[in-house]
């Protein structure tokens, strides 16, 4: 048995956050309307070396598919997802690319949200001498803006093993 994160973990997580945001209205835009959201930093503060994109990846689909929101792929910390996005304009300057096919200047939406997070471990002992390991998986939702935190949440794995189970 592990005390490791595994994809059970990261499946729970990613849709009781998701849940918990669709059903929150921060997603539901005034006047009608998809928002457009940014993914910010997902900090992972475990002893695990973790892709946090895993997560967000999970609660990126979850949100798509509920068409409150769409997501950018141009615009996110350390870069675009989608390098593409940036790359078909440097083909402005290219003369063998048809001038009306290349995307135009003032296209790319600034995002309205931007979703960030944080995974941290703690770990303990039990009175019976048992290790338990909690993984606190935590995101909040940032109107861009105003800089005001309109949604957050925390979803807690916790597992319990022997004290000579390893938690990585």
């Amino acid at each position: 048995m592990t005390l490791g994160i595994d994809r059970a973990d990261f499946e729970k997580a990613a849709v009781d956050e998701t849940e918990s945001m669709l059903q929150s209205g921060a997603l539901n835009k005034k006047g009608g309307g998809r928002y457009v959201v940014a993914i910010d930093r997902v900090i992972n503060d475990t002893t695990q070396r973790i892709d946090t994109d895993m997560l967000i990846k999970k609660i990126r689909v979850a949100i798509l598919r509920s068409g409150k929101a769409v997501v950018t792929a141009a615009i996110q910390v350390g870069g675009p997802e989608s390098t593409l996005s940036h790359s078909v304009r440097e083909l402005r300057e290219n003369q063998e690319v048809k001038r009306t096919t290349v995307a135009k200047k003032n296209a790319i939406i600034a995002p309205d949200m931007g979703l960030s997070g944080k995974i941290m471990q703690r770990n303990a002992r039990t009175g019976s001498g048992k290790q338990l390991v909690e993984y606190y998986f935590q995101l909040t939702l940032t109107h861009l803006e105003s800089g005001l935190a309109l949604w957050e949440d925390e979803v807690v794995v916790g597992k319990i093993g022997s004290s000579r189970t390893v938690s990585w």
